[in-house]
């Protein structure tokens, strides 16, 4: 597996293409929910993933956190929460999706410094999260109807 971690501009239109494929993949046909994936939220995002054989295999994207922002723009600009979403994998009990959140933790404070990264989890994988170090933060709450929580993970700087 090749493991990357890109802005929008940065990714090539190939790989835009399977990223958008394995979202649809996930999203739309294992999970049926149907929603606009396209929602401008990739522009100022971090596209983290892993390639194997020309196939995008796992994902996710990183921005920063609009609860966050509004609270950093009366501080000092810095970026202090990053938000994760769209996080998938196509083949499941592989240990993919640990590879992916392992790489994606270590690398996205690299790219954009931050105190925190949150996410909206869908509940039956709050354990996988906290197996990575993210607390839940929320009550239960649907969204497009899948239950979800709130989960957080503090970011240590080192």
């Amino acid at each position: 597996m090749e493991w990357s971690i890109k802005t929008f501009d940065e990714l090539s239109a190939r790989e835009l293409y399977e990223i958008l494929k394995s979202r649809a993949e996930i999203f739309v046909k294992e999970q049926n929910i149907t929603y606009v994936d396209e929602d401008d939220v990739d522009y100022r995002s971090l596209h983290v993933f892993g390639i194997e054989n020309g196939r995008v295999t796992a994902y996710l994207r990183a921005y920063e956190d609009e609860a966050g922002a509004e609270e950093n723009a009366a501080v000092d600009r810095e970026i202090h929460v990053m938000k994760i979403g769209r996080v998938l994998s196509l083949e499941h009990g592989k240990g993919i999706g640990t590879e992916l959140m392992k790489f994606a933790l270590r690398e996205i404070p690299k790219m954009v410094p931050c105190e925190k990264i949150c996410m909206d989890a869908q509940k039956h994988a709050v354990h996988f999260y906290e197996r990575l170090g993210f607390v839940v933060t929320s009550d239960e709450y649907l969204e497009e109807g899948i239950v979800h929580v709130d989960m957080s993970k503090k970011i240590t700087k080192g």
